[in-house]
């Protein structure tokens, strides 16, 4: 395998990367960091979620930007604004020593007076959003896509399953036929080669196989209980385990509260995290999460993408 330093990246990419710790990288990255920096073509990435596709597509695209101009250059789409905000956390980290260049983030449940202020004021060279909050402000004409290069789609399998095909539609409309689309899925559903088709032309592919990728250190378990009884099976599981640090996947919005509410009556250091809450709520919880002042978060699978921590003990799909 290869390290980063021979992909072609930039001194200062490197050296980021050096202090981020990372060396080598992965299948997704090796694959399609020399293809984006050396041409200007469609890119069509298959790789499933936790393969390290935001260095894959963010690392070239930091060393294509033309830093003295102030015209938005790249926009991502996300599916949720966790995700985004966490595209954006990382980009920030790879461009610390890329002096000069912009980049702003774009989601509901945020405060979009700010984020108007923000683009008028730094004329970000690469605009990371979600699907609705970037449609509102191309409509307000505070972002403006005219001189767009890159239009990066990632998790568009994701997008696709929450409805927002006629917004990616939109989007690609304010864009003009020149730019370069890099697609990123886990799945490639009819509907994606359909964006294939109609706004890609002859993109580069690199499919990564999922066996490549799947960790070897996990044991999968499940436990067959009446409904009545699954809340007693995972408090009795949860009170076995006393380092326990994990997810709680649930179906709906009201699950999560009910296994939160449930697990904290008895002392559990437990929150739920969905759609209900505030964007501030949501940081709020992710960051005792992170800091480990949460040992369990009970979160809907929307909720969870872009969640992005280190150390879990278990994952429980109630």
């Amino acid at each position: 395998m290869q390290k980063f330093i021979d992909l072609g990246l930039s001194e200062e990419l490197i050296k980021a990367l050096s202090g981020m710790g990372f060396e080598k990288p992965s299948e997704i990255q090796e694959k399609a960091i020399p293809q984006l920096l050396s041409e200007d073509t469609d890119f069509l990435g298959l790789a499933q979620t936790g393969t390290g596709k935001t260095a894959a597509f963010g690392l070239p695209l930091l060393d294509k930007i033309q830093i003295d101009k102030k015209d938005t250059q790249a926009i991502i789409i996300a599916p949720t604004r966790e995700l985004a905000i966490q595209i954006k956390t990382e980009m920030d980290k790879f461009s610390k020593f890329k002096r000069g260049i912009s980049i702003d983030a774009v989601y509901g449940g945020a405060s979009i007076e700010t984020q108007i202020k923000s683009i008028k004021r730094r004329h970000p060279h690469i605009i990371v959003g979600t699907a609705g909050r970037t449609i509102d402000l191309l409509k307000r004409k505070v972002i403006k896509l005219q001189s767009i290069q890159y239009v990066i789609l990632d998790e568009a399998d994701e997008m696709l399953n929450m409805g927002f095909k006629e917004d990616i539609d939109e989007i690609l409309t304010y864009t003009p036929d020149t730019k370069s689309v890099w697609l990123f899925s886990a799945t490639m559903p009819r509907e994606i080669r359909n964006i294939v088709k109609n706004y890609m032309d002859d993109p580069f592919e690199v499919k990564i196989d999922p066996k490549n990728v799947v960790n070897t250190n996990i044991a999968h378990q499940f436990a067959s209980v009446s409904r009545s009884n699954k809340l007693k099976a995972l408090k009795r599981y949860v009170e076995s385990l006393p380092n326990i640090y994990g997810v709680i996947f649930c179906r709906t919005k009201s699950d999560t509260g009910f296994i939160a509410d449930n697990l904290s009556s008895f002392g559990y250091d437990i929150e739920a995290l969905n759609g209900d809450l505030s964007q501030s709520q949501r940081e709020s919880v992710m960051k005792r999460f992170r800091s480990k002042g949460l040992k369990l978060i009970a979160a809907t699978d929307v909720a969870a993408r872009g969640i992005d921590v280190s150390d879990l003990t278990h994952v429980i799909h109630y």
